[in-house]
């Protein structure tokens, strides 16, 4: 039988990096694209995050009800995950022209390289786990 001090907080991997390249346009001095620096984030800074992106709003007969606006939800989640590029930096907002991170990290990347960070960032908080593999994980 295992132990359960394996899920004691001291014991458990968490604040997982990694390094991953979104763009071969942003590149440095030697002309090598620069990886940006992504991390993990807990169920309780996501739970924050897809509050922030939800407001009420009325149904039919008056009634309110939660509404998740999925791009705003998909942009926080992105933003919170970079550690580098400091995306709140306001010199690097400035040269964009733009101000708040989840803004300056559409206007800096090209839709495709924004779908490729989206991605990153999902399987590296474990969003990558299709529900079909997960139902046959508890099966066995």
């Amino acid at each position: 039988m295992m132990s359960l001090s394996a899920f004691f907080k001291q014991n458990v991997v968490s604040d997982i990096t990694v390094d991953f390249v979104v763009s071969d346009r942003m590149k440095d001095k030697d002309g090598n694209p620069i990886p940006w620096q992504l991390k993990t984030m807990t169920e309780e800074e996501n739970e924050r995050l897809r509050k922030s992106a939800t407001k009420q709003v009325k149904g039919k007969n008056g009634v309110k009800t939660n509404e998740t606006d999925s791009e705003a939800y998909i942009a926080k989640l992105v933003v919170a995950s970079v550690l580098y590029p400091d995306l709140q930096n306001a010199e690097l907002q400035e040269s964009y022209n733009v101000r708040g991170a989840d803004v300056l990290i559409k206007k800096m990347l090209l839709p495709g390289e924004f779908a490729s960070l989206v991605g990153k960032v999902q399987e590296l908080n474990g969003f990558d786990r299709d529900l079909n593999e997960l139902v046959e994980e508890v099966k066995n």
